[in-house]
Parts: C-alpha cells; structure tokens; sequence
C-alpha cells in the first residue's frame, strides 16, 4: 500500500513539474503583419499600380518567411473610382516582425476620435521595422529615407481629384514632375510628424524621392 501511495505521489510531482514548465514557456510572438519595405522597386512613383506594389509587398514578406498570401500595399489611389489606403488593410491588430503591435485597429491607427488619437498607434523609428525585422533609416542616419509613400490624407483616404495629383498617376509615373504624398516612419522632421501625411514628394523619379529624403518605401499591412 504504501508502495502505491509512494508511486502516486510521484506521478503527480511530475505532472505539476511538467505544468510548472509548460506555464514558464513563452508564447510565441504573433506572426508579421506589418512592415515596411526594406526596398523601393527603384522606379520612383512607378510602382506598377497598386498590383505591382501588392506584389512587391508579397515577394519581401516570402523571402523574409511569412507564409502569408494577401500582403497589402498602405496606398491610396485617385479618380474614379478612388481607393482609400485605410479600406485595403483590414481591420488589426498589426505585428512587426519582431512580434510588437503597431495598431490595434484602424481606428486606432488613423486616430479618428479623440479618445482612438491619445492612444494612437506605435509607430515610431523603433517599431515600424522592415521585413526582416531591421529598423528603416530615418532622421540622424545617412542617407535619411524616412518619407515613406502613402498617397493619402491622415486619415487614410484619398485626396479628391481637385487637391490635384498626389500618387504618381496612380504608381504609374516616374516622371521629374508629378507629386506623391508622403509620411514620416520615424515621426520626425517636416511641418508635421504623421506616418503616413506629412508633405508632398519633389517629383515622382527616384531622383527626386531620394531629394526629400527618400527611397521609394511603402507600408505593408496583412489585412486580417
């Protein structure tokens, strides 16, 4: 008898070290569903339409490892019908590659109240990471290539046809003139510090996106 009630013991020792165990395991971090692009396709504003940004978004996050098929470009489009960079993302959360939560949820990110504003989103230099997971270069670094393609208006729309072209001909052009709208990753420099509305580009060439501190960067979100 007591040999039973020795051997009894025994196995619920094990059973609560092995829960011990279990419960001291970290969770793994929730997949990448967010990044930006580590680089631009090097054609300025031409993007190939927002498909080819799409693909562009999709072949990064393969290489780097996500197993993720629907990788969405943050960019807004113009005219008839016009697209709105916030409608093509989903609704959140948003990971980085190292796990970190850039948004709750859309709201969140664009702030459209007062209450979603004050908490806002995460995005800074520290947390809007490529995809591989290192940061992009912003203000202080050399070359400084914090504007960040968007197309858009803080809230995430698209800018009416009257405010005039703001997408390279809907990542289309790449011409010396033309104007893209653009944020700021790093949340620094210009007449504001919004990620994704801050000033419009000089031109759509790569020579002109790299002149207002630059490279042809996009936002990449998962729309889950």
């Amino acid at each position: 008898m007591n040999r039973i009630l020795q051997m009894t013991a025994l196995a619920a020792l094990q059973i609560g070290c092995a829960t011990v165990a279990l419960a001291g395991e970290a969770a793994p971090p929730p997949p990448m569903s967010f990044f930006i692009t580590s680089v631009g396709l090097g054609k300025g504003g031409d993007l190939g339409g927002i498909a080819g940004a799409d693909a562009h978004c999709q072949a990064l996050a393969k290489a780097a490892g996500s197993t993720a098929t629907n990788w969405r470009a943050y960019l807004s489009t113009q005219g008839a019908p016009a697209v709105n960079a916030r409608d093509r993302i989903g609704k959140g959360p948003w990971f980085n590659a190292k796990g970190g939560r850039v948004a709750q949820s859309v709201a969140d990110l664009h702030g459209d109240t007062l209450d979603q504003a004050r908490m806002g989103n995460t995005l800074t230099k520290a947390t809007a990471l490529t995809e591989k997971g290192d940061p992009n270069k912003g203000v202080g670094d050399t070359p400084n290539q914090h504007d960040i393609l968007t197309g858009s208006q803080l809230d995430g729309n698209a800018f009416p046809a009257s405010a005039g072209d703001r997408t390279c001909k809907n990542w289309t052009s790449s011409a010396a003139d033309g104007i893209a709208q653009l944020g700021h990753h790093d949340r620094t420099g210009g007449p504001g510090t919004s990620w994704n509305a801050v000033h419009p580009s000089r031109g759509c060439s790569q020579e002109n996106l790299v002149a207002t501190g630059g490279n042809g960067h996009f936002y990449c979100f998962v729309p889950n």
